[in-house]
């Protein structure tokens, strides 16, 4: 049965409401991307993968049924969102996925090995289209935010891969290195040497 829903963006979208569906070309990541994505970032079984800003978790669920050895992880600061992530897992009865409600500054990233990141703080910036206005959408809130995750992913050991996809860019911490390219440098692989 969960084939099915994973066998094109559009069928996995039905398993949001539809407010939620308007949403995805714009904020979630395409099965294709989080196919490329979830197969870099499970480098071995066990390996423990967080999605930094993971909305209604698209990419957590399919990078968990692409990669089911692997265990996903989703942080949001939309309480509804996380609410519709764990809606779809439940109905996909995905036991390798779970959705934390929070704030990525309050995270330990060393709880986790490897990372994915479809800037979701993007949309604090002027000018662009946001999810709705539950946070707040601030330039400064972005500042913030990318020097929080350049300090955390700083922090990481060798050997740490990071997925961005849409990150604009190429602002790592020192010792990340590209390690691959896809769809026109939207999609870029890392690891820390």
């Amino acid at each position: 049965m969960q084939d099915h829903w994973f066998s094109n963006d559009t069928r996995m979208h039905h398993l949001y409401p539809e407010p939620i569906q308007l949403l995805a070309r714009l904020h979630w990541t395409p099965l294709r991307i989080a196919k490329l994505a979830s197969q870099f970032l499970a480098s071995h079984d066990g390996v423990r993968i967080l999605d930094i800003g993971s909305g209604v978790g698209k990419f957590c669920l399919a990078g968990a049924y692409y990669q089911p050895q692997a265990q996903f992880f989703g942080i949001e600061q939309r309480k509804h969102l996380v609410g519709h992530a764990e809606t779809a897992r439940s109905q996909l009865a995905m036991p390798n996925v779970n959705f934390l409600h929070g704030n990525l500054t309050q995270l330990d990233f060393k709880q986790y090995d490897h990372f994915y990141f479809f800037n979701s703080f993007y949309e604090n910036l002027n000018e662009t289209i946001k999810i709705d206005d539950t946070v707040p959408c601030l330039p400064e809130l972005y500042r913030y935010y990318c020097r929080s995750l350049y300090g955390k992913l700083n922090e990481m050991p060798a050997g740490t891969r990071v997925a961005t996809y849409h990150v604009l860019g190429d602002r790592m911490p020192p010792g990340f290195h590209i390690v691959e390219d896809h769809f026109d440098l939207f999609l870029k692989f890392w690891i820390k040497i």
